[in-house]
């Protein structure tokens, strides 16, 4: 995810938030806080801190009613001290540039990094950086330095997001020999490989929510398993008997298996690679995870077909919300939910009848923010409680 993480919560809380931040190391004083639309503020939190902080407790004690969800700033307001360590890069590179008889320009300095994702000892940097002509004609050493001024001892670059149906990174390795990482949210490590697969950072807050569901006996099935971003909450916090893992991207199956290990939970989860519309499962399911983006619908009817017969289960649907152009605001955007999770509950009922044979009842039992997208587009997810009638 492009941008610098943010917490945007409601300015009635946001001083409090912010100290509570500052105190446990989490706010990132080398920018500053921003204020948003809608009476709301963005607090930045410091990458390295993000997957360690407990959102959903924070939200319940200091937040219970306000707007409170992570965001990508793409505009961050810079403090001295980042625009300080701005100039260091800026001033290695023009020593590195100068003796080869380039002049430092207004387009090279606007070609500098505003932001990265860091991963351990890797730093990744975006596709909008170092994109100019100039800069595929310098050697390794250059990469390195770059490297060693921001603090990194691996160093990577995204291209751009592949169309090979995996959403798969197109990533080049800069500085270092190996591009596996690892990060720990919540307890639950996470390994992949940056080149191979992508990090959804900015779920966190509904990996936490997911975490505190109590699936005791219940069998799950996560529909887009990925490195198991759900799927692991599920077995390690969620208490889940038996999870299917399903994916059709090798590489991330790959990292699946490497993670179910690594968390001691392998025994209880099955993967099943490949498309999930051909899995050859059904009526066994007590919950359904569909964490797909921008819409999770194509895999409605196997969510129903896999859904217990006899009594039913939860969906959990992600979809990307568009709020009507022209429309601002807390209220428009939660009509626009309301409005879709309407939509997607009567199309539910339709499909389990289809499935089925028999009436359902559908009933939502909670709409929630995951991330704003884009500006007026949101990340949202829909539990819905579905009841043979």
């Amino acid at each position: 995810m492009d941008g610098v993480p943010c917490l945007r919560v409601s300015q009635c809380h946001a001083q409090q938030l912010r100290r509570c931040l500052q105190s446990r190391g989490a706010l990132d004083l080398g920018l500053s806080l921003l204020k948003d639309s809608d009476e709301t503020v963005l607090l930045p939190i410091a990458s390295s801190r993000l997957p360690h902080l407990d959102l959903l407790s924070l939200r319940t004690t200091l937040a219970p009613d306000g707007t409170f969800e992570i965001v990508w700033s793409q505009s961050p307001l810079q403090s001295k001290k980042v625009r300080t360590g701005g100039h260091k890069l800026e001033r290695i590179l023009q020593e590195w540039l100068e003796p080869q008889g380039e002049r430092w320009t207004e387009e090279l300095r606007g070609d500098l990094p505003r932001s990265f994702q860091r991963h351990g000892d890797l730093l990744l940097l975006g596709e909008r950086c170092f994109s100019l002509p100039l800069w595929k004609k310098m050697d390794q050493q250059i990469w390195s330095a770059v490297a060693r001024a921001l603090g990194a001892k691996r160093l990577a670059k995204m291209s751009r997001i592949s169309r090979d149906g995996f959403r798969s990174p197109v990533v080049t390795m800069l500085v270092g020999e190996h591009s596996w990482v690892k990060h720990v949210d919540n307890g639950i490590s996470y390994e992949f490989d940056v080149t191979r697969c992508m990090f959804s950072a900015g779920n966190i807050t509904e990996k936490l929510r997911v975490a505190a569901f109590d699936c005791t006996g219940e069998t799950v099935v996560d529909l887009y398993a990925g490195i198991g971003y759900f799927t692991l909450p599920y077995l390690v916090h969620a208490g889940a008997s038996r999870v299917h893992a399903c994916e059709w991207n090798p590489d991330a199956v790959k990292a699946l298996q490497k993670n179910l290990e690594a968390n001691g939970v392998s025994d209880r989860c099955t993967i099943h690679q490949g498309d999930n519309r051909q899995l050859q499962l059904c009526d066994i399911a007590d919950r359904v995870n569909l964490g797909l983006v921008p819409s999770s619908e194509d895999g409605w009817p196997v969510a129903c077909r896999l859904l217990n017969r006899t009594s039913g289960g939860i969906l959990h649907l992600h979809h990307n919300v568009t709020s009507c152009h022209g429309a601002s605001g807390r209220k428009a955007a939660r009509e626009a939910w309301r409005a879709w999770a309407d939509g997607a509950a009567r199309r539910i009922a339709s499909l389990l009848k289809e499935v089925t044979g028999a009436q359902w009842t559908t009933n939502t039992q909670r709409i929630e923010g995951v991330k704003s997208y884009a500006p007026r587009v949101h990340h949202v997810v829909l539990d819905l409680e579905c009841r043979p009638s």
